[in-house]
């Protein structure tokens, strides 16, 4: 995988102060790992953008901070829910030569026949697979292929990803579900509402006379008019 390096500075604020680097176009961050202590950082937001586009989670970035360079992974970002940009990032500074952890993302290609004819539905299940792999070997992503799934219930697994088992391995259930064609779902047929009691009567019904008999019954004797004093 490519390389990509990212210009930081050294953060010197903190706290909600951080709004004010946002406003002048920069992402606070922090950079850790197992043999070094958490350090503050900044970097510009538009740099970061375009690296992280490319490489995700799981690509190297050579994080450049002052004259020192770091190898690093985006290990967490916060991402604000209305603006949908970049509010913090963490980096995890890795040993190029110990293997780390990481979520690989899937990506489902190509077109099943399933769905082409309408038979069914591919349904995605698993989003990414956790991984354990030297940083310069982790997987960009896992490309499936689904253009095998032509009937109902046909699926792929975990163990059908293909990947150089002896460089990355796969820290999910062998037998997990990756993508599975799901039969089409059924329209519910609504009946039509039946009027109640005193409801205006559907287009083509006849409402029956107010006093009218209902059926069967005899039909109630008038009241006779009483005799003038």
């Amino acid at each position: 995988m490519e390389k990509r390096e990212l210009k930081a500075e050294i953060r010197k604020i903190s706290g909600r102060k951080v709004k004010n680097l946002r406003k002048d176009g920069l992402l606070p961050g922090n950079v850790f790992g197992k043999k070094i202590k958490s350090q503050a950082i900044q970097v510009p937001l538009k740099d970061f953008v375009k690296v992280y586009k490319d490489v995700g989670e799981t690509g190297l970035v050579t994080l450049a901070v002052g004259k020192e360079e770091r190898p690093v992974l985006v290990h967490n970002l916060q991402v604000d829910p209305v603006k949908n940009t970049p509010v913090h990032v963490d980096f995890l500074q890795v040993d190029l030569k110990e293997k780390v952890t990481a979520g690989v993302p899937v990506e489902l290609t190509g077109e099943s026949p399933a769905e082409k004819q309408g038979v069914g539905t591919v349904v995605q299940q698993l989003m990414e697979i956790e991984v354990e792999a030297l940083p310069t070997d982790l997987p960009e992503k896992f490309e499936v292929n689904v253009e095998a799934l032509s009937e109902v219930d046909q699926a792929i697994y975990v163990k059908d990803i293909k990947v150089d088992r002896a460089k990355v391995e796969i820290k999910a259930d062998a037998e997990a579900l990756v993508a599975k064609v799901e039969p089409p779902q059924k329209e519910e047929v609504i009946a039509p509402p039946v009027a109640a009691e005193g409801e205006v009567p559907a287009e083509g019904e006849v409402a029956p006379e107010v006093g009218a008999p209902a059926e069967g019954e005899a039909p109630a004797e008038s009241a006779k008019e009483e005799p003038k004093a």
